[in-house]
């Protein structure tokens, strides 16, 4: 895609620090600027994760056979997550930084527009094929009796909230292009604070409001995503932030779309055989019973977890690459992917060795089960030390959405996808016990924090340019 030259006499105005008319993205330290930005969002995604500790405590709350039934459903309900605001939200959020990076705020604010229009596209087709297809890949994945049936009624719900995710992350995405991320961290507070309140109202029952069990847990999703939308909406139609939102006389383009979905579709491929992986050592664990099911789901909600706090750190690595991009700081822009990549794999194996060592500060929050939790207690002593892999390689994706070049990283979630597969399958010939799978999926994790390192490397972001 071309894109308007940049002007020398008019650098595009970011949130600033500084000299009147300097854009800290494209001139301020590396890491500060980077800390700067990150903070709000992992402050943000610490609050959704204990979003989804809560959700996980109320599950366990109502038996093991709902927290078998969520161990089938909660990858899908990820992959919403990780599509739209980690994969195609990289896309918008690059495609809009890379236009301010090069001076063009009419192209960015058209970028806004084709951004939300995908969000309802996407998302209403999203929610429509689990609703139709879900209790088949459910059964697929080792579901059956109570389990299957509870895992049906929970994302019967669930999964008609897509459409209000996609949206969401899709106009946050928006934000976060601009270097804004108070904005979208608020938003996430605020709407956390809500799916807490009214998932545990509606899931345990409290007062006059009745018990509704799982599907009242997935009742406070739909309630804060779409609260969420609306707010969002408003934010940008009303202009308070750099870019104002306009749903009339824009004309549909083909370009725009283009230039979001060149990373943002290229980009979805990764979450999307992450939860491949995730669903074959799912659908190999399911065969051992269901406390080791229900084992894994709450280690696995764990791995799950630490896709938002690598997602807090790539993000803010996104505007900062796109805009060093746009105005053909190649040089700085790797910088800024290492960086992140380096800050992500500290916080993450800190927190590995932490569960590593002490499982139960974990697991314990959600069973007591002497079962359950010896399975979980085996998943996290073995995928827990491998966790530092996991967050680099998944910030250096984020970050990579920015330069536009996501291929590497994509074919090293393949290769971490191909190596579950086999060698998970030449596990269930050998043993029945669960560690080995727990191990592997640790092993996996290595795989593939080294081979994103090396397609970052190896891949040629672009020569510099004069700004």
């Amino acid at each position: 895609m071309s894109q308007a030259p940049s002007s020398p006499s008019a650098p595009p105005a970011a949130p600033s620090s500084g000299a009147a008319g300097v854009n800290p993205l494209l001139a301020g330290e590396i890491l500060p600027t980077l800390l700067r930005l990150a903070i709000p969002n992992v402050v943000a995604m610490t609050i959704a994760v204990l979003v989804s500790i809560a959700e996980t405590w109320y599950i366990g709350l109502l038996g093991t056979v709902p927290l078998a039934a969520m161990a089938l459903v909660f990858p899908f309900a990820m992959l919403t997550q990780m599509m739209s605001a980690g994969a195609m939200g990289g896309g918008v959020s690059s495609a809009i930084s890379r236009a301010l990076g090069a001076g063009s705020t009419e192209r960015a604010t058209t970028l806004a527009f084709h951004a939300l229009v995908i969000g309802l596209v996407v998302g209403t087709a999203y929610g429509v094929f689990f609703l139709l297809f879900g209790p088949w890949l459910y059964a697929l994945l080792g579901g059956k009796g109570q389990v299957l049936e509870e895992a049906s009624r929970y994302a019967g719900v669930l999964f008609l909230g897509a459409v209000s995710v996609w949206v969401m992350n899709g106009l946050m995405s928006v934000v976060r292009g601009t270097g804004n991320m108070k904005v979208p961290s608020a938003t996430i507070l605020i709407t956390s604070a809500l799916q807490i309140v009214v998932g545990g109202v509606a899931g345990l029952g409290l007062g006059p409001v009745p018990q509704l069990g799982m599907p009242g847990v997935a009742l406070g999703m739909i309630t804060a995503y779409t609260s969420g939308s609306l707010y969002l909406l408003w934010y940008l139609m009303a202009g308070r932030g750099r870019l104002r939102l306009s749903l009339s006389g824009v004309r549909l383009q083909w370009p725009m779309f283009a230039d979001i979905l060149k990373v943002g579709a290229l980009a979805c491929l990764s979450p999307l055989q992450s939860v491949l992986a995730v669903l074959v050592v799912t659908a190999l664990v399911a065969r051992l019973g269901t406390h080791a099911l229900a084992g894994y789901s709450i280690g696995q909600r764990l791995e799950f977890l630490l896709i938002p706090i690598a997602f807090g750190i790539g993000v803010a690595a996104v505007p900062m690459v796109g805009m060093a991009m746009g105005a053909g700081q190649v040089a700085r822009a790797r910088q800024v992917a290492w960086t992140a990549g380096k800050v992500s794999a500290f916080n993450l194996a800190l927190l590995g060795l932490l569960v590593a060592v002490f499982p139960h500060l974990w697991a314990g929050l959600f069973t007591s089960d002497a079962a359950v939790l010896d399975a979980a207690y085996q998943y996290l002593r073995w995928a827990g030390p491998c966790f530092g892999f996991f967050g680099f390689g998944l910030t250096l994706y984020f970050a990579s959405q920015g330069s536009g070049k996501v291929l590497g990283p994509v074919l090293a979630s393949t290769a971490r996808l191909v190596f579950v597969a086999l060698a998970g399958y030449a596990l269930m010939l050998w043993t029945q016990q669960a560690w080995p799978f727990f191990a592997l999926v640790g092993a996996a994790m290595v795989l593939y924090g080294i081979t994103t390192g090396l397609s970052i490397h190896w891949t040629r972001w672009g020569a510099a340019r004069p700004a």
